[in-house]
């Protein structure tokens, strides 16, 4: 046909043919992910409650290059749920892969409790933060500045460096602003109480739930509220955490795409992340 050259049909040749292997590649990492999910659900133990039917082909998009932006995680649960757990053991591991091939800007953490407002004024006033925290609701959204949040994951997933807050949690109430130079990373994981709420739901690609029975979360409340000084106020506290859950954070289960255990062991969650690690090394050809 006139007007295309020999160069022409050769470059033609060659994106089609980079069009197969892409599509390939992809087929082959849905079925490596298939097997590996299978594989957790049916255990006796499995760290997974429910997986949502398209999460497998969202994942092997970011895994084979077919989406190239960082990929945004968040963790939701009820106050002592294992969310923080899940995310420290899961981002331990990447990292640890991470410095043993010598990549950087891997995984970047955003901890949700640090954008509560500060009250340190209120706590000073008060004379202790378990007196303030008999007047004080932490337990709600509003407690939080989610906009701020927001913005700063935008931040990120655009590629700029961010200043994240800090938050002292333990008694004082006091944020500290501009606290930590973040950078863009490949992964972006957030956790808080109030990841999967209507303000910030849409910042993440996936939406993850930490669940947990009743008796599990109590136990580990009380234990966490000696270590913040809470004293006679803790069954105060923890009743309106419990009802306010109820509210603001257990119907957001409903948005997630993969209910987590939060009583699984953490050994579980730790195998399969390094299983997933592997899945990755093979099929990008990492040794």
């Amino acid at each position: 046909m006139a007007g295309i050259t020999v160069s022409d049909a050769k470059i033609s040749t060659r994106k089609n043919t980079e069009k197969f292997n892409a599509e390939q590649k992809l087929i082959l990492i849905k079925d490596k992910l298939h097997k590996l999910f299978k594989d957790e659900i049916s255990s006796p133990d499995s760290i997974f409650i429910k997986v949502n039917d398209d999460v497998i082909g969202r994942i092997a998009a970011f895994i084979s290059g077919d989406i190239k932006r960082s990929c945004s995680v968040g963790i939701a649960g009820e106050t002592a749920s294992g969310k923080s757990t899940v995310a420290f053991d899961v981002i331990g591991k990447i990292q640890d892969f991470a410095e043993s091939k010598n990549l950087s800007n891997i995984i970047t953490r955003i901890n949700i409790d640090d954008y509560y407002y500060d009250r340190s004024d209120m706590v000073k006033k008060a004379g202790s933060f378990a007196e303030f925290a008999k007047h004080y609701d932490l337990d709600i959204p509003e407690a939080l500045e989610l906009e701020l949040m927001k913005e700063h994951m935008s931040r990120l997933m655009k590629g700029e460096d961010v200043y994240l807050p800090k938050y002292d949690m333990s008694g004082t109430a006091k944020r500290y602003d501009n606290f930590t130079l973040v950078k863009p990373s490949r992964i972006i994981i957030s956790e808080g109480l109030f990841a999967l709420t209507e303000k910030i739901v849409d910042a993440f690609d996936f939406k993850i739930y930490v669940d947990v029975s009743a008796h599990v979360q109590k136990e580990r409340f009380y234990i966490r509220a000696a270590e913040r000084d809470l004293g006679d106020s803790t069954e105060e506290v923890y009743m309106n955490a419990s009802r306010k859950a109820q509210i603001y954070v257990h119907p957001t289960m409903s948005k997630a795409d993969i209910i987590l255990s939060g009583e699984a062991k953490r050994d579980n969650y730790k195998r399969f992340i390094n299983n997933l690690i592997s899945l990755i090394c093979e099929v990008n050809g990492i040794a």
